[in-house]
């Protein structure tokens, strides 16, 4: 079972409870030192690195995520397909593909970079800042989601209008069109002109 909440520790080689730990980053994306998790999302935030994956199905559907209610930060949410922190030295993609199985129980058929995008948002409703300097993925989903319920409240697999519907009546992550708009030329390469992103 995977460790998210901000509180949470995960156990070391000796057994011995660690906090999580986020790499603080320069602006253009050199690691810094490292801060605890929650500290690092108190504002004003201190910029660190994050990863974003945007998984489509073989229609050019994107399956979003809607985040536990139990999540300290942003719960109940709408957001992109998979989202998370790389640990201190852990490759972005090699976390990026960890989350993702961890959280929806799935690996993707394909993941491939699709940039960066740097930005800061703050979450009105729980008070705390992504100051955040994020890798983004695309990539491609073929097998059924066993989403774990502690970290996935539902998810939903949608075409742009379907999405544009969603997003006008649902509540979103503050990252999430940020991260979209910097996304959709890979998007947009991935899944070809006739899905319309």
């Amino acid at each position: 079972m995977s460790i998210t909440p901000a509180t949470a520790k995960h156990s070391s080689a000796d057994g011995t409870a660690e906090a999580i730990l986020l790499e603080l980053v320069d602006e253009n994306g050199v690691t810094i030192g490292t801060a605890e998790k929650l500290a690092a999302h108190q504002p004003p935030g201190r910029l660190h690195r994050a990863f974003s994956v945007f998984l489509f199905d073989e229609q050019g559907r994107l399956l979003l995520q809607q985040r536990a209610l139990g999540k300290y930060h942003s719960p109940g949410v709408w957001s992109n397909t998979c989202c998370g922190h790389p640990y201190p030295g852990e490759a972005p993609f090699a976390a990026a593909a960890r989350r993702t199985f961890e959280e929806l129980g799935v690996s993707p058929s394909l993941l491939a970079e699709a940039g960066t995008v740097r930005y800061n948002h703050p979450d009105p409703a729980s008070g705390l800042v992504e100051q955040e300097f994020n890798h983004l993925y695309v990539g491609m989903v073929q097998s059924a989601l066993r989403p774990d319920p502690e970290e996935v409240g539902d998810t939903a697999f949608v075409t742009p209008a379907e999405l544009a519907e969603r997003h006008a009546k649902d509540t979103f992550s503050s990252w999430f069109m940020t991260v979209l708009d910097a996304v959709r030329p890979a998007v947009r390469e991935l899944t070809g002109p006739s899905a319309g992103w």
